[in-house]
């Protein structure tokens, strides 16, 4: 029996960098702090009043993790008090077209998504389906 082995990236392994980059970029909070930036600069304050939901501190881990991973720049100018801004890098500019394409798909299946939620919800579920449903609900 022949085995092949990997020659690239695979998302399938924990410990492939294509999976943590997926990871991130897949985010929530990731593509609504890139649809902010797509257009210029913003500062933390004004990200947190625009994405609705968001804790400061996840806002604050979101804009970290994006800048480690070299997709968004923060600026720090040097008056008091600081005034810091977020940007996107030329390799985040690199997401936008990906990332808007998810926001198109979402927009375009909206009532898709409704009507299969609803024939979902109101649909007839097995035994083990409602015991596993109970199980999660508990955790």
């Amino acid at each position: 029996m022949e085995t092949r082995q990997q020659t690239g990236p695979n998302v399938f392994l924990t410990s492939c960098l294509s999976r943590q980059v997926l990871e991130l970029i897949a985010s929530q909070w990731t593509t609504l702090v890139f649809y902010c930036l797509e257009d210029g600069t913003m500062r933390f304050g004004e990200l947190l009043k625009k994405i609705d939901g968001i804790s400061r501190k996840v806002l604050a881990q979101t804009l970290r993790d994006l800048e480690r991973n070299g997709v968004v720049e923060r600026t720090v100018h040097p008056v008091v008090p600081p005034v810091v801004e977020y940007s996107l890098t030329p390799l985040g500019r690199t997401l936008i077209e990906p990332v808007n394409s998810l926001r198109t798909w979402a927009y375009g299946h909206l009532g898709e998504v409704a009507q299969a939620r609803n024939a979902y919800n109101q649909s007839d579920h097995t035994p083990i389906q409602d015991e596993v449903a109970s199980i999660v609900q508990r955790r």
